[in-house]
C-alpha cells in the first residue's frame, strides 16, 4: 500500500526553465526523456506543473543572478501550491549551498546525475534528502538515452562531447560538468538519422570542445566526414572549437563536404599573449591568426565568429588595444563579447585579482561591440546581390509576411513567404542588410 502511494505520489507534471548555452536546451531533452520513461507528465505550462526544474548556467554570473531573481519570485506560489523546484546542470558550489540552505530548492542535480533524478524528486516529496554516494563526475555520456524532442523542428542539437579538459583560469565548466567524455560515434549517427527521418534539415554537433572528439580511432574529423556521407541530405554544424585544438583535417572535411556548413565559431578571448597565458588558453595570438589564415585558405566562404572577454585580470590598456587591433585584423562576421566577472571555484577566483574597474570593463566592452557591428555590417554588404541557399526555419518575428531562416554561414536572412514553407530550402538575392540581417527577394 505504501509502495502504490509513493507511486501517485511520483505521478506529477513537470516543467523546464532553461537558462545560458545550447547544452543546457540539449540537457533539458535528455531529462525530459528520463522522466518521461519515469512515469512523468510534461507541462507547457508552469503554472500547471506540480514540479519545476531550472536547467542552469554558472558560465557568467548574469545568467546566476537571473536564477535567483527567478527563485525568488516563485516562492510565494512555491508556498501556495506545495510546488517542488529543482535546479540542474550548471551550478557554482557557492550558489547551490545558498539555494538549499535558504529552502529557495528541494533539490540540485549535477549534469553527471540525471540519471538520479527521480530519486532526488521522490525523496523531496516525502520531505527527505536524497545523497547520490556513487557520482561519475564527468563519466556519463547518455549515449542510451534519445533526447526527447517536444515538436517536431527543422534545426535542433545533439552533443557528442561532455565536459572539458581545457581548464581554462576564468571557466567553471570543467568543475560542473567534469572532465571530458566522447559518445559513441553509432549513437551519434543513430540520432542523427532519426532526427532527419523525423523532418529535422539541420543538426548542430555539441561539445565544450567538439574538436578533441575522440573515440577509439575516430577523431572529429572522422566523424564529420562519416556523418556527411552517412546524411548527404542533413546539414551539419558544431560548436564549440577551441583553437589550440582545431586541426587542419577539420577544415578538410567542411571544405570537401556541401552538407558541413562553412561557419566556424572560433573563440579568441583576447588579443593580448599576456591575457591569454593568464587565461590559460594554450595558443598565442600568433597562432590563433594563422589558423585563421588558413581556414580562409582551405575554405574560403567560410564565416568566422568569436568570443570576447574585455576586463580580464591585469588587462591594461595596451591590452585593450591588442585586442581591438586582431579584431580589425580579422574582421569577424559576428561574436558574442561580455566583461569579465569572476566565477567562485575557478582558478582566476582564487588565485588572481579582479582589478579592472566595472566603468573601464563599461568602457571598453562598448569600444569592441560598437567596433564588432561596423565589421558585420561590413561583412553583410559582401553578401549583397549574390544568391544564398536558405533553409527556412520559421516566420519572421517583424514581419508575419516574411520567413526567415540561414545560410550555411549562419547568417540569418529574411525574404516574402512566397510558395515557400517551413523546412524549404530557398534560393534568394540579398538586396539590402543590416549588421544582423541579410534581406531577400526570391528568384
Amino acid at each position: 500500500m505504501d509502495k502504490n502511494k509513493n507511486k501517485k505520489r511520483l505521478n506529477k507534471s513537470f516543467f523546464i526553465e532553461n537558462y545560458g548555452c545550447k547544452m543546457n536546451v540539449s540537457d533539458s531533452e535528455i531529462v525530459t526523456s528520463i522522466l518521461l520513461k519515469n512515469g512523468f507528465l510534461l507541462s507547457e505550462n508552469l503554472e500547471k506543473a506540480n514540479i519545476i526544474l531550472f536547467n542552469s548556467c554558472s558560465v557568467r554570473e548574469k545568467a546566476e543572478l537571473t536564477l535567483r531573481n527567478r527563485l525568488d519570485e516563485l516562492q510565494s506560489l512555491k508556498k501556495k501550491k506545495n510546488l517542488l523546484l529543482g535546479v540542474i546542470g550548471c551550478l557554482s558550489k557557492k550558489n547551490r549551498d545558498f539555494f538549499l540552505e535558504e529552502k529557495k530548492i528541494d533539490f540540485f542535480v549535477d549534469p553527471s546525475s540525471y540519471n538520479e533524478l527521480t530519486n532526488y524528486i521522490h525523496y523531496s516529496t516525502i520531505g527527505k534528502k536524497y545523497s547520490h554516494s556513487t557520482q561519475r563526475k564527468g563519466k556519463e555520456s547518455y549515449t542510451n538515452i534519445s533526447p526527447f524532442r517536444i515538436k517536431k523542428r527543422v534545426t535542433t542539437f545533439l552533443s557528442i562531447t561532455r565536459g572539458c579538459n581545457n581548464m581554462c583560469t576564468f571557466c567553471i565548466v570543467p568543475f560542473t560538468r567534469g572532465r571530458e567524455i566522447s559518445s559513441d560515434p553509432n549513437y551519434i549517427i543513430q540520432e542523427c538519422e532519426k532526427l532527419y527521418k523525423n523532418g529535422c534539415k539541420e543538426i548542430t554537433l555539441l561539445g565544450q570542445n567538439v574538436d578533441s572528439y575522440q573515440w577509439n580511432d575516430i577523431n572529429f574529423s572522422d566523424l564529420l566526414n562519416i556523418l556527411a556521407k552517412k546524411i548527404p541530405m542533413m546539414r551539419i554544424r558544431f560548436s564549440t572549437s577551441n583553437p589550440h585544438d582545431m586541426s587542419d583535417d577539420v577544415l578538410t572535411a567542411i571544405s570537401k563536404n556541401p552538407n558541413i556548413c562553412k561557419h566556424i565559431h572560433l573563440p579568441v578571448q583576447s588579443g593580448s599573449n599576456k591575457i591569454l597565458k593568464l587565461m590559460n588558453r594554450k595558443y598565442t595570438r600568433e597562432k590563433y591568426i594563422s589558423l585563421i589564415k588558413r581556414i580562409r585558405k582551405i575554405i574560403p566562404e567560410c564565416s568566422i565568429s568569436h568570443d570576447i572577454i574585455t576586463g580580464f585580470c591585469n588587462e591594461n590598456e595596451n591590452d585593450h588595444k591588442e585586442t581591438i587591433n586582431l579584431m580589425n585584423q580579422i574582421k569577424y562576421n559576428y561574436g558574442y563579447m561580455f566583461s569579465y566577472s569572476p566565477r567562485p571555484g575557478t582558478y582566476a577566483y582564487r588565485k588572481l585579482q579582479d582589478n579592472v574597474p566595472q566603468e573601464v570593463k563599461k568602457t571598453r566592452l562598448k569600444e569592441i561591440i560598437d567596433l564588432q557591428r561596423k565589421h558585420s555590417l561590413l561583412r553583410m554588404k559582401e553578401y549583397l546581390g549574390k544568391i544564398q541557399e536558405i533553409l527556412i526555419e520559421g516566420e519572421s518575428k517583424k514581419n508575419n509576411q516574411y520567413w526567415y531562416g540561414r545560410n550555411t554561414q549562419n547568417l540569418v536572412a529574411v525574404f516574402p513567404k512566397g510558395f515557400y514553407k517551413i523546412g524549404d530550402i530557398a534560393h534568394i538575392k540579398i538586396i539590402e542588410t543590416t549588421s544582423a540581417t541579410l534581406i531577400g527577394k526570391t528568384i
